[in-house]
C-alpha cells in the first residue's frame, strides 16, 4: 500500500515537469543563472491515471527517469574502453576502429595513462573488434581467459608511429581544488553567479556519466553468467543530478525483469515455473548472490581490485575499486527504495537549476568545514544534507518545491536563508519530514531526525551525534552572519574572498583574526548569545538570541 502511494506521488511530480532528455551531464559552461540545466519547461496539467504505472509519463517527447536509465544502459552495452599507447594519433585510432563499425561518440581521459571510451552505433561492432584482439602473453603470469570490453592498444612500430602523435582533448574526471575554485568565485559579480560557477565546476559531465554506466554494464556481464535476465543499474549521486565529479558509483543488481518475465508465462493450460534454489530469507539469498558476484569480480574481473564483501551490514554490499576508470564502487541487490529516492531527487533537480546550485554550494561548504566526510561515521551524510536543503525549500514562504512558478521568482538569497533557517531550527524538539513538508515532533531522541521519504519508520540521519549537529549549527550561524554583514565592494577592493568564496575558507584558520574582530564589533552581543546556545537544550534562549 505504501509503495503504491509512493508511485502515485512520483507520478504526480512527473506530471508537473517535462523531464530532460538522455541525462543531466553537460559540458562545462552550460548552466546559467535563471535557467534550468535540464532545459525544463512548464507542462500543462494532466489528470493522473487512477492506478499510474511506475513510469507513467504525462508529456510525450520527453523521457521519464527510467527511460533515461534504459537509454544510458543500452548505450553502455555498445561501448568499449581502450587503454591507449602514450604516443597516439587520434585520427588513425578512429579510422581503425571504424573498420569494425560506425562510431557514434568517443572521448579521451587520463587515469593511470590515456584511455578512450568508444561508443559504437551497433552492438555487433564490439564482437567484430573482439575477434581481432589477441590474448595477453603469459610470460610471467597465467591469464584468466575472460574476454571483457576492456582493451589495451600498443603501437607496432613505436619509433616511427610516435612521430605521428597528435594532441588529445582530455575530458576532466575530477573537479578543481577548492583553492582554485575560490579564486574563480572572487571574480563573479554576485553570490548567485558564484553558486553557478561552483555547480559548473563540480557537476558530473556527460562523459563521466557514460563511464559510470559502462562500469555497471561491465559488472552486468559477470552477473549474466548466473542470472541472464538481471541488470545492473546505478543509483544515488550518479543519476539523481546531484553527483559531483569524483563521487562513488552506487549500483544494484536488479531482478525485476526476471519477475516481469515470470508473469508473462502464466498463459496456457499448465501452471509453469522454474525449479530454483529455495532459501529461508531474502537477506540470506542477497548475501549468497553478492558473495558469488564478489568472488567473480575479485578472481576474474579485469581492473577490479580491493574487493570487499560486506555481507552482514544492514544493506549487504560488495565494495571494489575499478582501476581503469578510477571509480570506487558499491554493489547491492534490488534496492527499490534507493531507486525511488534517486528519482525523487532527479525530479527536484529538474525543477530548476537553482535547486541544484543551492545543494552543490551547501555540500561544498559542509565538506570544507568538516561537517561531512567520505568515511562513514557520526557526521551528517550528503544524502541527509540534501534532504535538509529540500525540506528548507519546502518550508519557504511561499514554498519553492515542487511549485515551479514560485521557484522562478527567487535567486541567491536562498543560500543565506538556508543558513539562517538551520542556525535557528529547534533540533531538540522537531524532526524534518519531507513527506509532510513540515516540522513534526521527534519520535525518538536522536540528535538529528530526518524521516526517510519512502520508509517512514527510518531515520536517515540516525548516525549523527550531538557534537556533530552542534558543529553544523555553529557553522550555519557563522555563515549566515558572513553573508549578511560583509560588503562585496569593500571585499573586492581589499582583494579578499567574499560571498560564497568566503564561506569556503575554514573558519578559525586563515580568517581567525577576522572572526576575533567580529566579536569586538557592534553585533558581538548577538553573536555571543548565539554561540552560548549551541547545546540546543534551551529553546527559550535560542529565541532570545536571535531576537524572535
Amino acid at each position: 500500500m505504501a509503495h503504491r502511494a509512493v508511485g502515485r506521488a512520483l507520478s504526480l511530480l512527473r506530471g508537473r515537469l517535462r523531464l530532460p532528455g538522455p541525462g543531466h551531464g553537460q559540458p562545462r559552461g552550460h548552466v546559467r543563472p535563471g535557467s534550468s540545466g535540464a532545459a525544463v519547461q512548464r507542462a500543462p496539467q494532466a489528470a493522473a491515471p487512477e492506478e499510474p504505472g511506475e513510469d507513467a509519463e504525462v508529456n510525450t517527447g520527453k523521457k521519464t527517469f527510467t527511460e533515461v536509465q534504459t537509454e544510458r544502459l543500452e548505450q553502455a552495452e555498445r561501448t568499449v574502453l581502450i587503454k591507449c599507447p602514450p604516443k597516439l594519433n587520434e585520427n588513425k585510432l578512429l579510422q581503425y576502429l571504424s573498420s569494425h563499425g560506425n562510431i557514434k561518440s568517443h572521448f579521451f581521459f587520463e587515469n593511470r595513462g590515456i584511455h578512450a571510451l568508444i561508443e559504437f552505433s551497433e552492438k555487433n561492432s564490439i564482437a567484430s573488434l573482439q575477434d581481432a584482439i589477441g590474448v595477453p602473453s603469459a610470460a610471467e603470469y597465467h591469464v584468466v581467459p575472460f574476454k571483457s570490453r576492456l582493451f589495451t592498444f600498443m603501437l607496432k612500430n613505436p619509433v616511427s608511429q610516435a612521430a605521428e602523435e597528435t594532441p588529445l582533448h582530455l575530458s576532466p574526471q575530477f573537479h578543481i581544488p577548492v583553492k582554485d575554485l575560490i579564486q574563480k568565485l572572487c571574480h563573479a559579480d554576485s553570490i548567485s553567479s558564484q553558486m553557478y560557477i561552483l555547480l559548473n565546476e563540480y557537476q558530473l559531465t556527460d562523459e563521466n556519466i557514460k563511464l559510470r554506466y559502462l562500469v555497471c554494464s561491465l559488472v552486468r556481464d559477470f552477473a549474466h553468467a548466473y542470472f541472464p535476465d538481471s541488470t545492473v543499474k546505478p543509483f544515488g549521486s550518479s543519476v539523481n543530478t546531484f553527483g559531483k565529479l569524483g563521487c562513488d558509483v552506487d549500483m544494484f543488481l536488479d531482478f525485476r525483469d526476471t519477475q516481469k518475465h515470470a508473469a508473462k508465462m502464466k498463459k496456457g493450460p499448465f501452471e509453469m515455473e522454474y525449479q530454483m534454489k529455495r532459501l529461508p530469507s531474502e537477506r540470506l539469498a542477497t548475501q549468497k548472490i553478492l558473495s558469488v558476484i564478489g568472488d567473480c569480480l575479485d578472481n576474474f574481473g579485469p581492473g577490479c581490485v580491493s574487493v570487499q564483501k560486506i555481507l552482514n551490514a544492514r544493506c549487504p554490499l560488495v565494495k571494489f575499486s575499478h582501476q581503469p576508470t578510477g571509480f570506487q564502487c558499491d554493489l547491492s541487490v534490488s534496492n527499490s527504495i534507493a531507486i525511488k529516492s534517486s528519482e525523487l531527487l532527479y525530479i527536484y533537480g529538474c525543477l530548476d537549476s537553482r535547486v541544484r546550485a543551492l545543494v552543490f554550494s551547501v555540500r561544498c561548504w559542509a565538506r570544507v568545514h568538516g561537517l561531512t566526510n567520505s568515511i562513514p561515521g557520526t557526521w551528517i551524510t550528503n544524502f541527509s544534507l540534501t534532504m535538509m536543503v529540500m525540506f528548507f525549500l519546502q518550508r519557504r514562504s511561499p514554498p519553492i518545491i515542487p511549485t515551479l512558478d514560485q521557484l522562478k521568482e527567487l535567486a541567491d538569497v536562498l543560500l543565506g536563508d538556508f543558513f539562517e533557517y538551520y542556525g535557528n531550527f529547534d533540533f531538540r524538539r522537531n524532526s524534518i519530514n519531507l513527506r509532510k513538508g513540515k516540522e513534526v515532533n521527534k519520535p525518538e531522541s536522536s540528535p538529528l531526525y530526518i524521516w526517510n521519504p519512502f520508509e517512514q519508520d527510518l531515520n536517515i540521519s540516525k548516525n549523527v551525534n550531538q557534537p556533530q549537529l552542534e558543529k553544523f549549527v555553529a557553522m550555519a550561524r557563522e555563515s549566515a552572519w558572513i553573508l549578511r554583514k560583509e560588503e562585496k565592494a569593500q571585499q573586492m577592493i581589499n582583494k579578499e574572498p567574499w560571498g560564497l568564496a568566503a564561506l569556503l575558507i575554514p573558519f578559525g584558520k586563515s580568517n581567525s583574526n577576522k572572526m576575533k574582530n567580529r566579536m569586538k564589533g557592534i553585533g558581538s552581543e548577538t553573536i555571543r548569545n548565539l554561540l552560548d546556545s549551541l547545546k540546543l537544550n534551551n529553546p527559550n534562549s535560542l529565541q532570545k538570541a536571535v531576537g524572535k
